[in-house]
């Protein structure tokens, strides 16, 4: 497996995870789980992490946390690194706890850390432990409904602050929020993550890409960097794509755009000028273009084509 591409800069928000080595279990007792929720409170105080979510499951974890010092990698080598250390003295091991490195996610924290929250929350419900979220005690959900106090070292307010400055209401509607979609099935907001490292809009991605992705001294063994900083050129996917709908000509421009705005790394304004659309066509395109291949499963078929057939 590739390794992935860490971007860090002061500020960044992040969907994290880690499993277990070999998927087993990392929490063996409710000791286990109040150790690592001390690691994540010396993570806060050390480090100055901000930590918005939390959810610990049996052999994984996932976290939604702000770096305002920049500074994930030595957060999470903290975490983990002393996690490891506390569950291995303990059981008289050694060796791996985790199964290779945390995952990261850099999230465009006002466009998805209100979805983001609700997926780490629903997690005890998608593996069936539980009915009602906000009664799983190894979640931040509980805090987030009124349930439970939260301690010091997690911060709700600028999740629950998009339902409101009232607390009290706030932690009621986020509940609706959130067993609105417990029990079902539903699309999971990191599908839409690009390259396996940003989930944002593309102007967040571009931004990124533009101040924080430095392609002259970077790894581009990195399969991400490949894909955010090289990408394939307009010509290539629009040929591509006329091949596989000769007699569709319209059809074909919009999934071309689609996949432009999505994969190629370029810019917005690059891509406007190959298809003879301004910036905002490009956007909007590919968002209604979204929305249509929602509804067509021969659409998703032929765009899946397309990527394995481009590498994207």
């Amino acid at each position: 497996m590739g390794r992935q591409l860490r971007i860090e800069y002061p500020g960044a928000h992040y969907h994290v995870t880690a499993r277990g080595n070999e998927r087993k279990d990392i929490f063996k007792s409710n000791r286990d789980r109040e150790k690592f929720l001390s690691y994540l409170e010396s993570a806060v105080i050390r480090y100055g992490a901000v930590i918005h979510a939390w959810c610990l499951m049996s052999n994984h974890y996932h976290l939604l946390i702000e770096t305002p010092s920049g500074n994930l990698s030595q957060v999470m080598q903290h975490i983990n690194g002393a996690y490891t250390n506390y569950f291995n003295v303990k059981r008289k091991r050694s060796g791996h706890l985790f199964q290779g490195r945390y995952k990261a996610i850099l999230i465009e924290a006002d466009a998805y850390a209100l979805e983001l929250s609700r997926y780490i929350h629903l997690n005890p419900i998608r593996v069936g432990v539980i009915s009602e979220p906000s009664k799983y005690p190894w979640s931040s959900c509980r805090h987030y409904t009124g349930v439970q106090a939260p301690p010091a070292w997690l911060k709700t307010s600028f999740i629950l602050g998009f339902f409101g400055a009232h607390e009290t209401a706030a932690q009621e509607k986020y509940l609706r929020f959130v067993d609105e979609l417990a029990g079902s099935e539903y699309k999971s907001p990191l599908s839409d993550t690009v390259a396996s490292t940003i989930l944002g809009t593309a102007e967040f991605i571009e931004r990124i890409q533009e101040q924080h992705i430095d392609v002259s001294v970077a790894d581009r063994n990195l399969p991400a960097l490949r894909m955010l900083a090289v990408g394939r050129g307009i010509e290539e996917i629009f040929t591509a794509v006329q091949g596989a709908l000769k007699d569709r000509k319209s059809l074909a421009k919009k999934i071309a755009i689609y996949l432009c705005h999505r994969y190629s790394g370029m810019k917005l304004r690059e891509i406007g000028e190959g298809f003879g659309i301004k910036e905002s066509g490009v956007t909007q395109t590919s968002k209604r273009f979204v929305v249509e291949m929602e509804r067509e499963k021969e659409l998703q078929a032929v765009v899946s084509k397309l990527k394995q057939e481009l590498n994207l």
